[in-house]
This record gives structure tokens, sequence and C-alpha cells, in this order.
């Protein structure tokens, strides 16, 4: 046993030839951000800790769909969603419609730690944050130009559209059934005592409906931990919810008796559609499984024993 930790930004038809200028920084972020994980678990802090620095980080870096990098609601604004659970003691926070807050993932923490609740969302979180003195900023922060073009190839071609997404020459272009690529960002960590947590964060779909709330939030769909395992998903956020992926993953490994690597792969490349999932999960013996039925999966991965991963495809 020992410590373990993996981290994703996104699945989901991701081109394998995608731009230099859209994959290069994406992987950097993820090395720097997998060590500042890794330094903070061999710091001895808690997997809690670790996956709420981690996803912080991740919120911070605009080359994702969370935090700074969230997409746009078809009304031009930025609704997040974020949930974080602790696997021993199944204490879990969770947000949606946040629209100010620089980090989602430490108010769904405050969320967790600062209420009788689970779930916070639109105003009451926004104003939870304010009472809690979260940082927070005017609306504008998060609407780069960048996702300002991605609304705008959305709305010409008429369909909800997800991260990743090559520029639209005309509005006639056809993109099968218009979830060609996903991004979301998520980290798990367990650490030598096995101790586990799960953190997961996204803006969501582009052009989505105001009011839309996907997998993110939602305990047992895109976020679980328990004393078996941790998990963070990311995909089509309405195929997870009904086939309740991350939930799932702890079920195999209880009542099939299966390994994480063995009862991830199942759910991933068994029980849901292709093409819409992918998912990074530690079981509580250090343990690593990062599968995903997409074309890619921006993910990095490191264990004690020191391994390192940093892959797409």
């Amino acid at each position: 046993m020992g410590w373990a930790i993996a981290l994703h930004g996104g699945a989901g038809d991701i081109p394998v030839d995608l731009p230099a200028e859209r994959r290069e920084p994406r992987e950097a972020a993820l090395r720097r951000i997998l060590q500042i994980g890794v330094s903070a678990l061999n710091a001895k802090c808690s997997p809690l800790d670790v996956v709420e620095l981690v996803v912080c980080e991740l919120e911070n870096c605009p080359d994702f769909n969370a935090g700074k990098g969230s997409v746009l609601t078809t009304n031009g604004t930025v609704e997040m969603e974020a949930c974080i659970m602790d696997g021993i003691s199944k204490r879990c926070g969770a947000v949606s419609g946040v629209t100010t807050v620089v980090n989602p993932i430490s108010l769904a923490r405050k969320v967790m730690e600062k209420t009788p609740h689970i779930y916070l969302a639109f105003d009451g979180a926004e104003s939870f944050a304010r009472e809690q003195g979260l940082k927070t900023v005017d609306r504008s922060h998060f609407i780069t130009p960048e996702n300002i073009q991605r609304l705008k190839q959305a709305k010409e071609a008429n369909r909800v559209q997800q991260d990743y997404t090559q520029p639209i020459k005309t509005p006639d272009e056809k993109v099968p059934d218009g979830y060609s690529k996903l991004g979301t960002v998520g980290c798990v960590a367990v650490d030598d005592l096995g101790n586990l947590a799960a953190a997961t964060s996204t803006g969501g779909l582009v052009n989505k409906m105001a009011g839309r709330i996907g997998d993110t939030p939602i305990i047992g769909a895109g976020t679980y931990a328990n004393k078996l395992c941790a998990v963070s998903a990311t995909g089509r956020g309405e195929a997870i919810i009904r086939d309740t992926v991350a939930r799932d993953v702890a079920a195999v490994m209880e009542y099939k008796g299966l390994g994480l690597k063995e009862a991830a792969a199942y759910v991933v490349h068994e029980a849901t559609p292709k093409g819409t999932t992918g998912l990074v999960a530690v079981s509580g013996g250090g343990e690593v499984a990062m599968p995903f039925n997409t074309t890619g999966m921006f993910r990095a991965s490191a264990t004690e024993d020191g391994f390192t991963e940093v892959a797409i495809w």
C-alpha cells in the first residue's frame, strides 16, 4: 500500500491531430499540477486537501473547462459546478449555478464542512460563498475570448457543444450527435493509510440552457468515494447520470469482488454507451485506473513507487 493520485482534464472525441497550441498547454498543465499533488501527498497532506488543491489549480488554468476556463451558457453566462467527497466518512459537498466564485471546489468543501446539507445551488450557493469569505470576482472574469468564440460556433451550428471542438467553418457543418468533444476536471487521491477522496469541477456544456445541471455535482454519477475507491468521471453528463458511473465502480468492486482496474474497465467498456465516458479512480490499496471509451482523455497519474504518466490517447 502507498499513496496514489490521478487527475483528468476531460474525455471525448479528441482528434489525434489536435493542434499543438491546444494540446501542449494542457499537457504542461497536467504535468505541473500532478507534481503539486505529489508534493502534497509526500508532505502528508490529507487526500481531501490534496484533491481540493489540485482541482483549484485546474480551475485556475484557462485551458480546461472549469473555473477560469468555464464555457458559456446560451445566455453568454457562466454557471459552474463542483463536488468533493471524503471516502472514509462519505461526507460530501456539491454546488451548481456558481457565477462569481473563483474556486467552486472550495465552495463545495465549505458546503460539506459548514452546513447540514450536501448540495447548494445558484443564489443560495453564491450567498453562502460570500458568507464564508471565499474569493469572488466579477462575472466577466470567467468570460474569455476563446469561450465567446466557442459559444458563437455552437449557436451557428444550433447545437450544444462540448470542449475541444475545432472551429466550425459553416453553420451547415455536421458533427455527429452534437457531442464531439468533452471537458471537465477532476482528481482522486489515496494516502498510505488508505484514506480516499474525490473532487470534480466543470463549466458544463457550451450553449447549454441556463439552469442545466450535469453529472459533476451529483454524488454517485460524476463524483464518488467510499472506503474502497475514489472516482471522478468526465464525459456526457446525461449519460453518466443515467448510468451512475462513479458509484457503479465502487459497487462492482464491492458486490462482484473485482479489483479497481477490472471494475472501472467493466463500468466504462461494458456498462456505458461507447463514446460517452471516461474516469480516473484510485483504490484504498493505491491502485490507479484511468479508462475511457472515447477517443481520448487528458489524464495524469502518479504512485508512491515512482510511476508517473501523462497521456491523452
